[in-house]
């Protein structure tokens, strides 16, 4: 069955040719990997077949209906300095709706305070690097003065780290943050707001490499660089409506529902993809699809040690959607201290609400709660938000439900970068894509990216074709 925009559903594949000028390719998994590869080698003239299990592309930044609204699964947002999903962005006609903030601005509120909430913002001044945040930091009410002073101190320390020492991957960033004087208070108030939203885990549990690319890249590299980008439609608007037409536009053949069982080489030296009933031929396959299916698709000899792929762990992350009757955030977004509450979003226009307010809560880190019942977590959350936020007080609560995604990121433990391998493998014409591959990048949109163009990269290089019209940043991701 044929679906809009020349998508098809699990059907007859046995028109798709195995080869032609360019060679044929087939790309496994459709989340924004496997729609960055497919789209990179078919800029590159290539014959392209994605192939996706769900009836929908994106992967784990998708959308759904639940009645009148429209629900992302979670609030994903981005960075100025992710080139390369703005580069996505850009390629499949969504950049401008999902623009960045003109400047970083980040509202902190701290329940804590015995005299009541007390705000402090995260922003940044138009100077050089690091002075842009300097006056930020100077009034920032949740930390003193010694402790701002000392927060500067370890940032430049930070900055001169390079986050490529494989030395750096092995040690965790808590440790280092204490060694660089850093107290518990100046961990939760600064160093965990940034960094268990960026790496989905606290500074104790997280590689010291890649906390410092983090901190380096977003707040130590150019004074915009941390601005915020975030989706002003549903994810699904960008990642399956747009991305489909952008597909078919570059003659990408995209099947959904359409499950690999196995890949192997045929008896030509090509690759068979086998799915329920039918046989795909090609020259090259991508596999952009989570680090333990790519494990179980992997022929034998593909990668020296194809077990580190399961050594690589997930970390879980908890969204909670309430609908209130009122408005009772004024703000786009903001986060919070002294309170299970993380960061909170105003989704009201994106997901179609015509009355009230509809608020997303972000919880990374959500190990302990992931599996814990809707009814205690409303029970929880509830009285958290009329701390946080007082119009909340005597709102009427329209919905309360909770998305859940166990496995939402690789686990930036230490350690981990000498898990995470590169695009190619040791079987010619076979690549691997995906957040958790070898990026340089935490588990982001922005990493699944970098890994498709990379992915294309080799398999272009390998092909003897022409990587010129490959976005600039490709030399990085190959």
């Amino acid at each position: 069955m044929t679906q809009g925009n020349g998508t098809r559903d699990r059907g007859v594949l046995a028109d798709v040719p195995a080869s032609g000028p360019g060679g044929h390719a087939v790309v496994v998994g459709g989340g924004l990997a496997g729609v960055t590869t497919a789209l990179a080698l078919a800029d590159a003239g290539m014959r392209v077949t994605l192939l996706e299990g769900r009836p929908r592309l994106g992967g784990l930044a998708f959308s759904f209906q639940r009645g009148d609204l429209t629900v992302d699964n979670g609030q994903h947002v981005f960075l100025r300095c992710c080139t390369a999903y703005r580069w996505f962005l850009d390629r499949i006609g969504g950049a401008a709706l999902a623009p960045v903030q003109e400047r970083l601005d980040v509202p902190v509120v701290d329940l804590d305070r015995a005299e009541g909430n007390r705000l402090g913002r995260l922003r940044r001044d138009a100077l050089p690097v690091p002075l842009h945040l300097g006056r930020s930091l100077a009034a920032y009410p949740h930390l003193s003065l010694a402790e701002r002073a000392s927060v500067g101190r370890a940032a430049l320390a930070l900055k001169g780290l390079d986050p490529a020492d494989p030395a750096l991957d092995g040690q965790d960033f808590g440790s280092w943050l204490a060694a660089h004087g850093q107290s518990a208070r100046a961990v939760e108030a600064l160093w965990d707001l940034v960094g268990v939203a960026t790496l989905n885990a606290v500074a104790g549990d997280a590689s010291l490499g890649l906390a410092a690319m983090v901190f380096k890249t977003g707040l130590l590299s150019d004074p915009g660089a941390a601005d915020i980008g975030w989706a002003r439609v549903p994810l699904g608007e960008l990642h399956d409506r747009l991305a489909r037409k952008a597909l078919d536009s570059a003659g990408v053949r995209t099947e959904v529902r359409t499950r690999v069982t196995s890949v192997s080489v045929n008896e030509n030296g090509g690759w068979s993809v086998q799915v329920p009933g039918e046989t795909l031929e090609a020259d090259a396959v991508v596999l952009a699809v989570p680090q333990r299916e790519a494990h179980d698709l992997l022929p034998e000899g593909a990668l020296d040690a194809p077990e580190d792929l399961l050594r690589i762990g997930t970390a879980p992350i908890l969204n909670i959607h309430v609908v209130y009757d009122r408005k009772v955030l004024a703000t786009p977004f903001l986060t919070a201290l002294g309170t299970p509450v993380q960061w909170v979003f105003d989704r009201t226009e994106a997901s179609g609400l015509k009355e009230g307010q509809y608020l997303a809560l972000s919880q990374s880190t959500a190990q302990n709660e992931i599996d814990e019942p809707v009814a205690v977590l409303r029970e929880r959350y509830l009285p958290e938000l009329e701390r946080l936020l007082p119009r909340t007080r005597g709102a009427e609560v329209k919905d309360f439900f909770v998305t859940r995604e166990r496995a939402a990121t690789f686990a930036p433990a230490p350690g981990v970068g000498r898990l995470r391998p590169g695009a190619r493998t040791k079987a010619p014409g076979l690549y691997l894509a995906g957040a958790w591959t070898a990026t340089g990048w935490p588990a982001t949109m922005e990493s699944a990216v970098r890994s498709g163009v990379g992915a294309a990269a080799a398999a272009l290089g390998a092909l003897g074709r022409s990587r010129g019209l490959l976005p600039d940043f490709f030399e990085e991701a190959a």
